[in-house]
C-alpha cells in the first residue's frame, strides 16, 4: 500500500517516514503542501497523512484540491492544534481521523491499517431499518428517499450504531470501537459527527439518534 506523508518537519518527517517503510508500506514523504499535490498526481497513493501547518499549500487546502481529484481518497491529518474549529474544518473537509502532535507513531499504524482495511474491503454490508439504508461499501445513505454520500468515519460510527439498534451505547465503547482508542478530542470530533447523522436522519420519522445525558448514545427504531 502506498502512503503519501506531507510533513515539512524535517526531523519528524523522516522518523516518521522510516518507521511507516518498516511497518510494510511504500512511503512518499513530501515537504511541502505543493510537492505533496505534485506527488499526489505523479503516483496516486491509497492513502495520504496530512500535516496541516505547511509551506506554500497548508493541509486544508492540499486536502480539498486531493478531494476534488478523487472524492474517494481517505486522508488523516497531523495537527498541533486542538481548536474545535481547526478539528471541525478538518472533519467537513472529508478527514477519515486525525492525530495530535506528539504522538506514538504506532498510532498512527494502528490507524493507517484500520482506514485501509474498511476502505478497501469487498464485505457486502447494508443495513436498513425503518425507510433508512446504509450500504456501507458504497458509503451511500438512503433515508425517507433522500441520499447522502457519507464520509468513512460517517459510515463506520452509523454503521456500528444501526448494528445495535435500540442499546444504549456508552461514549467511550463507540470511541474504542469506531476510532480505535478513547481520547478526549476524539470525543469532541464524536460529537460532531452525531450531530451530522441527526441530521441526515431527520427525513426518517421511524428512527431516531437520542442523547443518554452522562452515557452516550442510543439509535432507536420507533414503533
Amino acid at each position: 500500500m502506498k502512503v503519501l506523508i506531507a510533513e515539512d518537519d524535517i526531523d519528524f518527517g523522516n522518523i516518521l517516514s522510516q518507521y511507516v517503510s518498516i511497518s510494510g508500506f511504500d512511503v512518499n514523504l513530501s515537504r511541502t503542501g505543493k510537492q505533496a499535490w505534485d506527488d499526489f498526481q505523479a503516483d496516486k497513493p491509497d492513502i495520504c497523512v496530512l500535516d496541516i501547518m505547511m509551506p506554500e499549500m497548508d493541509g486544508f487546502a492540499l486536502a480539498e484540491k486531493i478531494k476534488q481529484s478523487d472524492p474517494d481518497m481517505p486522508f488523516v491529518f497531523l495537527t498541533a492544534k486542538t481548536l474545535k474549529e481547526d478539528i471541525v474544518r478538518g472533519l467537513k473537509l472529508g478527514a477519515d481521523d486525525y492525530i495530535t502532535k506528539p504522538f506514538d507513531p504506532e498510532v498512527l499504524i494502528l490507524k493507517l491499517n484500520n482506514i485501509l482495511k474498511r476502505v478497501y474491503s469487498t464485505i457486502n454490508d447494508e443495513y436498513t431499518i425503518s425507510s433508512t439504508t446504509l450500504n456501507f461499501n458504497t458509503l451511500e445513505l438512503i433515508c425517507s428517499g433522500n441520499k447522502e454520500k457519507l464520509t468513512l468515519k460517517e459510515a463506520q460510527l452509523l454503521r456500528y450504531l444501526m448494528a445495535n439498534k435500540n442499546k444504549i451505547l456508552k461514549r467511550d465503547n463507540i470511541l474504542t470501537e469506531v476510532w480505535g482508542e478513547d481520547d478526549y478530542f476524539l470525543g469532541r470530533s464524536m460529537d460532531v459527527f452525531i450531530s451530522r447523522l441527526r441530521k441526515y436522519l431527520s427525513p426518517d420519522p421511524g428512527i431516531k439518534l437520542r442523547t443518554i445525558r452522562g452515557t452516550g448514545f442510543i439509535f432507536e427504531e420507533v414503533r
